[in-house]
């Protein structure tokens, strides 16, 4: 691997000095089973702290939050649109993997389970119950348009780009050609100095990521185990209980923890591959044999209403109950996300330009992800417009999977492509829980080919927690879910100076590689 700067740092022999963040690890570990343990103990009263933090969170920070990801989205567009685009990250002039590969990671990694149940099950909810920002509309097919935009809002541009623009900038930048540590610590060595790289406030901030992340990673994996025994229940009549969550649960285990342990190079490389293959392959089977013209129309009119109302809809205020509820929840979840996906994602960038990482992750990937909600989403839409309550019916209660399922069934081979929608759900979620795995071990070693007993730790952990919060019910891992939302209020914090300190690293490393 050749690199940009002749006195490039030894990144590997940094790594070797480093070792287990015992603080972070005890930390991290210790309130995960004890926020579970407690759960065990008095789920009413879980539930009633959570949903109290949850409350005071997004009153407090919700309007903060907005205006986060709006910045960041904004500020990484002005550093890929001038002389600073052209700058190279990570101190290798040519990238590690190709671009599919690197493409096929990213969306993988950042859609997760949300990517195909939330695809099915928010369009129909905001087309039930108009979004206050658009309001009751007669009109049936500008009503699926405005419920389409308004999930393009919550999953598009302002989502993907907090997940890993300026952070990555800033530690691309510290770790490969500083040598600090890849972890959430450094984004704060800007503001701190040593004190947070060396001192215990560093582990603090690293714990706080980790429980965030983690905790947005066990909620999808128990709702795996629940959402795939209710499919397999309606489909095949599969007893839909605990033993069939059971063993779904550990079957994602298995190969999130096994594909962990092969690294980002191989496990995490083939899973993605593969499963842009499924996707990609269900796309063109909808688009082709489902409602095409409602697809196109309802894609292009919806991404031309959120361009439009795109400031309107970003810093809307106007119902702070529902952006509760809905935009702050899901903001809040991105934001808990944030710290660990930069650091995952530094890792696979290396050699790529900072427009290269911009434009593929604040445009192309969003884009993308309207489209697919469009193809999932909006041909319930159509589906239910020609048959008021086809999808509706089947969604009352906020029943996500009983709506994809209801999507399935309507399209030609009902239980051959809803089997391989539950498997592409799996896919998903199993290569979250393989690259969170992998990068909270990198967070706890300091290591970018961290301890495999590290990996296998937290692989087993995350699932053993997901399968103690279904044995409660889902209620558990719906108390784990609003959590986050509390968990973003720190994290949210400790992304916060990227705004100023990505600009000032990307203008000093334009000057450095002499662009002009």
């Amino acid at each position: 691997m050749e690199t940009l700067n002749k006195n490039s740092i030894n990144i590997e022999e940094i790594e070797k000095k480093e070792k287990i963040d015992k603080i972070s690890l005890f930390l991290s570990s210790g309130f995960l089973v004890t926020f579970v343990a407690l759960a065990l103990y008095d789920a009413e009263l879980l539930t009633s702290i959570v949903n109290a933090g949850f409350g005071w969170s997004a009153k407090i920070f919700g309007a903060y939050w907005q205006f986060l990801l709006f910045a960041t989205f904004i500020v990484g567009i002005g550093l890929s649109l001038g002389r600073t685009g052209s700058v190279v990250l990570g101190n290798l002039k040519s990238p590690e993997m190709s671009t599919f590969q690197w493409m096929a990671i990213i969306l993988c990694t950042l859609l997760a389970g949300g990517g195909v149940f939330w695809a099915a099950g928010e369009p129909i909810a905001h087309f039930v119950s108009p979004p206050p920002f658009y309001g009751p509309e007669a009109d049936v097919f500008q009503r699926a348009v405005n419920a389409l935009s308004q999930s393009f809002m919550h999953w598009g541009f302002l989502a993907w780009a907090i997940l890993g623009t300026l952070t990555t900038i800033v530690l691309m930048h510290l770790h490969y050609d500083k040598g600090l540590p890849l972890k959430p610590r450094t984004l704060l060595y800007p503001v701190f100095g040593d004190r947070v790289i060396h001192g215990p406030l560093g582990s603090i901030v690293d714990a706080a990521c980790i429980v965030a992340v983690a905790a947005g990673t066990i909620g999808p994996i128990g709702f795996l185990g629940l959402q795939i025994s209710y499919a397999l229940n309606a489909l095949f009549e599969i007893p839909d209980g605990f033993t069939t969550q059971l063993i779904i649960i550990i079957i994602a285990i298995l190969i999130y923890t096994i594909s962990a342990l092969s690294g980002v190079t191989r496990g995490i490389q083939i899973l993605s591959r593969w499963n842009v293959v499924l996707a990609v392959f269900l796309m063109a089977y909808i688009f082709i044999f489902g409602p095409t013209a409602f697809i196109i129309d309802a894609y292009i009119q919806g991404v031309g209403s959120v361009l439009q109302n795109f400031i309107p809809m970003a810093t809307f205020r106007g119902d702070t109950s529902w952006l509760s509820w809905w935009t702050v929840f899901f903001w809040g979840w991105f934001l808990g996300y944030g710290p660990m996906m930069a650091i995952f994602i530094a890792r696979i960038s290396r050699g790529r330009t900072i427009r290269m990482l911009i434009l593929a992750v604040s445009i192309f990937a969003p884009l993308i992800t309207m489209f697919w909600f469009t193809i999932v989403g909006g041909s319930g839409l159509s589906f239910e417009i020609a048959e008021p309550g086809l999808i509706s019916e089947a969604f009352k209660g906020f029943n996500l999977p009983a709506a994809l399922l209801a999507i399935t069934q309507a399209l030609p081979f009902p239980i051959i492509t809803s089997i391989l929608f539950l498997i592409l759900t799996t896919v998903f979620i199993v290569t979250t829980g393989d690259s969170m795995t992998y990068t909270i071990s990198v967070v706890v070693s300091g290591n970018t080919e961290p301890n495999p007993y590290l990996r296998v730790f937290w692989g087993v952990l995350m699932g053993v927690l997901a399968i103690v919060l279904i044995s409660i019910g889902s209620g558990g891992i719906s108390a784990l879910q609003s959590f986050i939302v509390i968990t973003a209020v720190p994290v949210s914090l400790i992304l916060l100076p990227a705004l100023w300190n990505a600009p000032q690293i990307a203008i000093k490393m334009a000057d450095e590689q002499g662009l002009k």
